[in-house]
């Protein structure tokens, strides 16, 4: 089903130029002489991400989010950081229900200029006892798993794959597992990036949906495995 394109909803050059020229002068005097861009930036953003949520609607319920529950602020957080740069390179949101502070497995979209903007989900900083469920469950049954993430328009869309690894084996299983590069996954975090011309095109925001609901199935495992709550929703 193709969505109603929303009124300024498409993102554009003068959004990743900001970004651009904030790199480049990552302090709060040049941010507050470019407030008004930034305010453009961040509408723009906040319509694309309100078009996005209407796209994965069309097969996924998100109840009570709205978009100011989804994007994340641009203020770095630097109390304990080395790096004293007081703004992100980008602009991101987090769209599952309820938005960013779901709880749950959900789409990340981070906007950044030079090739850095890319889609992406999947198990990120888990929790020991989810990473034990995990390791169990590809211990046990990693069929299930091995059919969502190697299926072949799964692997088109998400070659890359992001997160750490053990060097060693997980305490449990031995080195000759047949599955112990997945069982030496800390995280598995599938991304799909955009360079800025695919950004830039009319039906982008079509695009990254698109990209949900591919990954859907592997946030829907996640999630099941993780708060075993079944996902009833669409998965065409």
């Amino acid at each position: 089903m193709k969505m109603k394109k929303a009124p300024n909803s498409q993102l554009t050059v003068q959004t990743l130029d900001f970004l651009r020229d904030l790199v480049q002068n990552n302090n709060r005097e040049w941010f507050q002489a470019n407030r008004a861009r930034y305010d453009a930036a961040k509408s723009e953003f906040e319509s694309f991400v309100s078009r996005l949520l209407q796209g994965i609607e069309t097969f996924q319920p998100l109840p009570n989010t709205a978009v100011k529950d989804c994007i994340f602020r641009i203020n770095r957080d630097i109390r304990f950081s080395k790096d004293k740069a007081p703004y992100k390179k980008n602009l991101a949101a987090a769209v599952g229900p309820g938005g960013r502070h779901s709880g749950r497995i959900d789409y990340y979209f981070h906007l950044q200029p030079g090739g850095e903007t890319f889609l992406g989900a999947g198990m990120w900083q888990p929790t020991p006892t989810q990473l034990a469920k995990f390791r169990q469950e590809i211990d046990y049954n990693v069929d299930e798993l091995k059919d969502l993430i190697e299926a072949p328009d799964f692997k088109a869309y998400f070659p890359e794959i992001s997160g750490e690894s053990m060097k060693t084996s997980p305490k449990g299983y031995s080195a000759d597992h047949p599955e112990i590069g997945l069982l030496r996954r800390k995280e598995l975090f599938f991304l799909h990036r955009y360079s800025d011309q695919e950004v830039l095109k009319p039906d982008f925001v079509e695009e990254v949906v698109r990209g949900c609901r591919l990954i859907k199935p592997y946030c829907d495992y996640l999630n099941y495995l993780f708060y075993e709550e079944k996902d009833e929703s669409i998965t065409l």
